[in-house]
């Protein structure tokens, strides 16, 4: 049995999804009719959307066929040399980075709840190196790899999980937090479902600056990824910017991480569909589901989604199979799910994939791929030294971004911080 196959489902119908069954560079499976998997949807009339056969799209999560991913049989190779190393690249830096997380967690150098991101990478790294710069992302409390992804610096990453001053966020943001201005990572968020909202409002500012301000770029719309994983999605936040999304055709896109795991809740024990794929026709736009564990695959779907969007065509919904290789966060130590499932998926590991799809298809050679590995490992070597090297945050800066008059409780008449007051820790009554 395939590992992605095409089901018919009776009316009614709202739109078509494709099916991620197809290899990458092959012939895809678009929408019904059309040279391309988005082109054909229009939603400007109700009944011309209903009158479109729904194609879904189906998995089997325990098929051994999932332990060869299918793009790897292609005879031609989906992506060049340069994607295929920039891609290999990018997910060994998040793997590797996260792995030093972990050491550095254990040894006391990390507070908090620190969650990573192992085993999801070809998520990350399909979606966010498609990105322009000015393109925003917004990720969640597993956010380290995101903002790797997007061009943070590993220094300031770690710097940032050190709570040191040259942290991303000066080291007020910590590791569910992460946040920078100059690359649009608009923040990660503890809660989950609180920055689907904010991605939705990113995607309103960037049609609104285009259409009504009229401040239009060459290339279209700049583009807002939403990142979030399937426990989220059946909290209310989602469902109300899904349809916010659809009803103003935002260029946003929605990417579920389903790791079928919401920390110790089985997905199908939480979900009444487990087929979160189903919500995005629900309100209109394309819902497709597709293989999170193979990066070619995400890629493909990623550049048809991402290039909708800056048309002007609206959301999609985007729901990626995969599995996180480690426990909820470092503290959990992960007794709940089933050593076979974890074996299974252990199995398909997304970096052994893509690095067995380069070598045979003559992209690069072991050795190239080895000394990539190497430079990575200096990198997060590199980040950990400069992180620990870093100057704590100053008691001044405690104060700092709480309220918006600078001069107001933070700041004495005499023009001091009144944090920097010996009496400032036995209370505020006494300063």
């Amino acid at each position: 049995m395939a590992a992605f196959s095409a089901v018919k489902i009776p009316p009614p119908q709202f739109t078509t999804v494709r099916s991620s069954s197809q290899r990458p560079g092959s012939s895809p499976a678009h929408f019904a009719h059309s040279p391309s998997a988005f082109n054909s949807i229009s939603f400007g009339s109700a009944k011309s959307v209903r009158s479109r056969p729904l194609f879904a799209v189906s998995s089997d999560v325990v098929s051994s066929d999932k332990t060869k991913p299918a793009s790897s049989s292609s005879s031609n190779p989906a992506v060049t040399r340069e994607v295929a190393l920039e891609l290999y690249e990018d997910m060994v830096l998040g793997r590797a980075f996260e792995d030093m997380c972990a050491q550095m967690y254990y040894r006391g150098k990390m507070f908090g709840f620190v969650h990573l991101y192992n085993g999801q990478e070809a998520v990350s790294t399909g979606f966010i190196k498609l990105l322009n710069q000015s393109d925003k992302v917004v990720s969640t409390y597993r956010d380290h790899v995101h903002a790797l992804s997007k061009g943070v610096p590993s220094r300031e990453v770690m710097a940032e999980l050190f709570g040191k001053a040259t942290g991303c966020c000066r080291g007020q943001g910590g590791s569910m937090h992460m946040f920078s201005a100059a690359h649009n990572v608009l923040g990660g968020f503890a809660f989950i479902g609180e920055g689907i909202p904010v991605a939705t409002g990113a995607a309103f500012s960037a049609k609104y600056h285009h259409e009504v301000l009229k401040q239009s770029k060459p290339e279209g719309l700049d583009v807002t990824l939403a990142f979030f994983g399937d426990g989220t999605c059946n909290n209310g936040q989602f469902f109300e910017c899904l349809n916010m999304a659809q009803l103003w055709k935002l260029p946003i896109i929605f990417v579920v991480e389903n790791n079928l795991w919401a920390i110790g809740m089985s997905h199908l024990r939480a979900t009444s569909d487990p087929e979160i794929w189903k919500k995005g026709p629900a309100f209109g736009m394309p819902g497709v589901h597709v293989d999170g564990m193979d990066v070619l695959k995400v890629r493909e779907v990623a550049q048809e989604a991402i290039a909708r969007a800056r048309r002007g065509e609206g959301p999609t919904l985007v729901e990626c199979e995969t599995y996180r290789f480690r426990g909820h966060s470092l503290a959990d130590p992960d007794e709940l799910r089933k050593p076979d499932e974890k074996a299974h998926y252990a199995a398909r590991d997304p970096i052994i994939a893509l690095k067995k799809y380069i070598i045979e298809h003559g992209l690069a050679s072991e050795s190239e791929l080895k000394s990539i590995d190497k430079k990575i490992d200096d990198v997060v070597e590199d980040a950990v030294e400069f992180a620990d090297s870093s100057p704590l945050p100053p008691r001044t800066q405690l104060l700092e971004n709480v309220f918006a008059d600078p001069k107001g409780f933070g700041i004495g008449p005499d023009g001091k911080y009144r944090c920097e007051d010996p009496l400032f820790t036995q209370g505020t009554a006494q300063v």
